[in-house]
């Protein structure tokens, strides 16, 4: 059987606010570079938590929305994060601290 992941759908007022996983994540400055994204995405080294469901994900054009929770490691360091906004461009650091919140790990097993 193959595994099938869930269509997300958005509304029309939710469809601004998505991102791209791998643009966001370049944007954020968590990974180097979109393609470096693009590589972890598709090897399945990142996943996603949403509504309380946790997915791995393979595809780098994933949307995800503000609320969103992304776990992946970078090196020896797990990096857990919740999506603030999608940004409109890889700024300087500080800009791009403002698009997520680093999580806790007490805040990872809700």
């Amino acid at each position: 059987m193959s595994r099938r992941a869930a269509k997300i759908s958005y509304q029309d007022g939710d469809h601004q606010s998505a991102c791209r996983l791998d643009i966001w994540l370049f944007r954020t400055r968590l990974l180097k570079t979109r393609s470096l994204a693009a590589r972890l995405i598709t090897k399945g080294k990142i996943r996603v938590r949403r509504n309380g469901r946790t997915d791995r994900v393979q595809k780098p054009h994933t949307l995800i929305r503000p609320g969103d929770q992304i776990t992946f490691m970078r090196g020896q360091e797990l990096i857990s994060v919740e999506m603030v906004e999608p940004g409109e461009r890889r700024g300087p650091a500080s800009e791009a601290q403002r698009l997520y919140i680093r999580l806790e790990e007490t805040e990872l097993s809700r």
